[in-house]
């Protein structure tokens, strides 16, 4: 027999040397099997688990320990304060991309009933929660995967979202001409060789939404380059980046004909979305 209290204590003991939130992550997983939210396990700590729930709380946690992302495991994560459905199809979305968001509710409140392009959906996080926050907008929301299409799309569906068209398309390839208020992007942006890769959820986020060549900047000059074409006088195109990237990225934005370009800092005051505007 084992409480709720005793689980925790063991879990986060288990998960401690690979992870540095064992204790969030045991209470995550452990509210997952019990379908409860995280205040329950405070108010009920001597709540005695069955059988089954210990065997499938111990799966999980076995599979955590193997460097499973949290994320994946649930098959949901949180993002602007709506949950959304993940696969390893998908990446996971993180906190710092809501700073696209922000930045991006910003400029589209000058601009009456705004046209949007997200590149590289994935999940669909970025274009569901501009279409949510701004019902009038028009999106168009595209992407190379198929898989992560049929994510997205699910994801519109749960939070009865219908002013996004999803399209298949790698980047501009696929976009018949029409211009837009304003392109909205987090694309690949990890070097081939970035040692990071190797470590955390990254070894287990697909590979493809993650490394853009040698540099990590493929995907963002073919996006800036070839953006231009796609706006409106005036619009505005926005992409999230590395820490490392933003001098490299203002030189892009620069060099294909951009102005007001400024770059944001994310949660930990790092240099992570460059945005420019086509004048």
């Amino acid at each position: 027999m084992s409480s709720i209290s005793e689980s925790i204590i063991w879990g986060a003991t288990k998960l401690q040397p690979v992870s540095a939130s064992a204790t969030l992550d045991t209470e995550v997983l452990l509210c997952w099997i019990l379908h409860k939210e995280r205040s329950y396990l405070r108010t009920w700590p001597e709540k005695i688990l069955s059988t089954s729930q210990i065997s499938a709380f111990k799966n999980l946690l076995n599979q955590r320990a193997d460097g499973i992302p949290i994320a994946y495991l649930t098959g949901q994560r949180e993002f602007w304060s709506r949950e959304f459905k993940v696969t390893p199809e998908v990446l996971i979305p993180r906190p710092d991309t809501e700073l696209l968001i922000e930045t991006s509710l910003n400029l589209l409140s000058k601009i009456p009933a705004p046209k949007i392009l997200d590149l590289g959906t994935g999940s669909g996080v970025i274009a569901i929660t501009l279409a949510l926050e701004l019902p009038y907008l028009q999106i168009l929301a595209v992407d190379k995967s198929t898989a992560a299409l049929n994510i997205a799309q699910e994801n519109a569906n749960i939070h009865i979202c219908n002013n996004i068209e999803f399209q298949i398309s790698s980047w501009f390839q696929s976009i018949a001409t029409q211009k837009f208020d304003l392109i909205v992007s987090n694309p690949p942006y990890i070097a081939a060789t970035d040692p990071h890769l190797q470590t955390g959820d990254l070894r287990f986020e697909p590979q493809t939404a993650l490394i853009a060549g040698t540099t990590g900047l493929d995907d963002i000059k073919e996006i800036v380059s070839n953006s231009a074409q796609y706006l409106t006088c005036n619009g505005w195109l926005l992409i999230e980046h590395g820490c490392t990237q933003k001098s490299a990225v203002q030189t892009l934005f620069q060099q294909y004909g951009y102005q007001n370009i400024q770059t944001y800092q994310d949660l930990s005051l790092l240099p992570r979305v460059t945005v420019g505007q086509l004048i």
